[in-house]
């Protein structure tokens, strides 16, 4: 994009938001509903263009791309008459008479930098919360999924209101351009160190943001647990998208006395899910480029496979593998996974499972097996993350009701539903008054005998 152009189109956005057009309730439902609409319109368009970035199936894509969005909009449209209302508040007795209340108000023009792994989900589900919130919107989609950018940036020219929300495509270079702007909120997802650039940028405007990156998120198979349906699970989260979600289990600990068993239950699974030859599943994607499958090829070199592990660079394909013999020393635990390689360490008890887990940076997620209640007590009490799902995966990250965001270096900020509107809000104190009565017991000079009535009107009124 030719500077000119991207300058006059931020100076477009900034001037809509200035109308105060985006801060009206039936501008914000007609966005959304538009959004909607083009969810359901372009299905097929949507589903292709993630297949020719992935591999991946229409299903999958539903699941995990337009069919939450659908859900996420019918969320928003429900509730935001009630997220837009002023919240009235009690007032100390020395300060009557007054009024006072506190608004949601909207950032102004935000921007929202998405990620390759979803490239409609994680672009466009900040997107509902900031117009939810009034505000206007720059997307940046991620180049690595080129397909699914370019139907975002062609698609929603026709659906949604080009005067406030604006979709602009390219690489590294339009994003340094983008970071130079000031925005009056930045919310980005992706990996830790473009995070840690993202945060410097933003520093430098005093921009308030969001970083929704990663991290090795464990999975804890505890004795009691039903280690069929556990397995099946685990392959299922881990495996889909190629094993490229942030929220994917990225190692598992289970106890050594079902270490054997959970083994052969995952490969059962795999084999059920995609057959003896995944790589002829349409169900099974591939890694997104050349450069994300040599990183996983060198880690695969240096690991122990028990099941899977094979590989082909043409059609980007790496089967979906578990590894065993796995320490922390080994390099497949030095840094988050992000493709289908799944390690598998044994532990004796609990606080050996629990004093791994603490050893790392707090996760996106924590998950758990286990039918034992006090086992799942201990576990969310002695364990530091952005989320936890018990006896099941990812699912904590689907419930609109449920804030979504990581801790430490798994981010900061959250979002979905109610907690994505209040993230691209700020909260506007209101203070109304009348100009009578007005005594002069708050005015200088200040007597002895004014400073001790003064301070027990303080003392016991407020």
């Amino acid at each position: 994009m030719q500077k000119d152009q991207f300058f006059l189109e931020l100076a477009v956005l900034r001037e809509t938001f200035e109308s105060g057009i985006t801060r009206d309730f039936g501008w914000r439902i007609s966005q959304l509903l538009a959004l909607q609409k083009f969810l359901l319109e372009c299905q097929k368009e949507i589903a292709a263009a993630v297949h020719l970035d992935f591999g991946k199936s229409a299903a999958e894509t539903f699941l995990t791309e337009t069919g939450y969005l659908r859900s996420e909009i019918r969320f928003a449209l429900r509730h935001i008459s009630s997220w837009m209302k002023p919240h009235r508040v009690s007032i100390p007795l020395i300060y009557q008479p007054s009024k006072a209340s506190y608004s949601p108000e909207p950032y102004g023009v935000v921007l929202i930098i998405g990620a390759w792994n979803y490239p409609f989900n994680l672009s466009l589900a900040p997107l509902i919360s900031a117009i939810a919130a009034g505000n206007c919107a720059v997307i940046k989609p991620s180049e690595h999924a080129p397909h699914s950018s370019a139907l975002l940036a062609e698609g929603l020219s026709h659906y949604l209101d080009q005067s406030a929300i604006r979709v602009i495509e390219g690489g590294v270079e339009e994003i340094k351009e983008l970071l130079a702007e000031r925005f009056g909120y930045i919310f980005f997802t992706g990996s830790r160190a473009v995070g840690r650039e993202v945060m410097h940028a933003a520093a430098r405007h005093l921009t308030p943001l969001t970083l929704e990156l990663g991290g090795k998120c464990p999975c804890i198979v505890e004795e009691s647990s039903d280690l069929r349906v556990a397995a099946r699970r685990i392959v299922w989260a881990k495996f889909l998208n190629g094993g490229q979600t942030c929220l994917a289990p990225d190692y598992v600990l289970v106890h050594e006395k079902r270490e054997v068993e959970l083994l052969a239950c995952m490969r059962e699974a795999i084999t059920d899910f995609y057959g003896d030859d995944p790589r002829l599943s349409p169900d099974y994607p591939r890694i997104v480029n050349i450069e994300q499958f040599q990183r996983l090829e060198n880690i695969l070199a240096g690991s122990l496979v028990w099941s899977g592990g094979k590989s082909d660079p043409g059609e980007r394909y790496i089967s979906p593998t578990i590894l065993r013999g796995v320490t922390l020393t080994s390099s497949v635990m030095q840094s988050e996974i992000f493709g289908p390689l799944l390690p598998v360490i044994a532990y004796g008890e609990l606080s050996e499972a629990l004093d791994i887990i603490r050893s790392e940076d707090a996760p996106l997620a924590l998950y758990l097996f286990s039918s034992d209640q006090d086992v799942q007590d201990r576990v969310v009490r002695d364990s530091r993350s952005g989320g936890v799902c018990i006896n099941d995966l990812l699912f904590q990250a689907a419930i609109p009701g449920l804030p979504f965001g990581g801790l430490g270096k798994s981010g900061f900020g959250a979002y979905h539903g109610k907690a994505g509107f209040d993230t691209f809000s700020f909260q506007r104190s209101v203070l109304r008054r009348p100009l009578y009565p007005d005594p002069g017991l708050r005015y200088p000079p200040y007597s002895w005998w004014k400073f001790m009535l003064l301070k027990r009107l303080v003392t016991f009124f407020q």
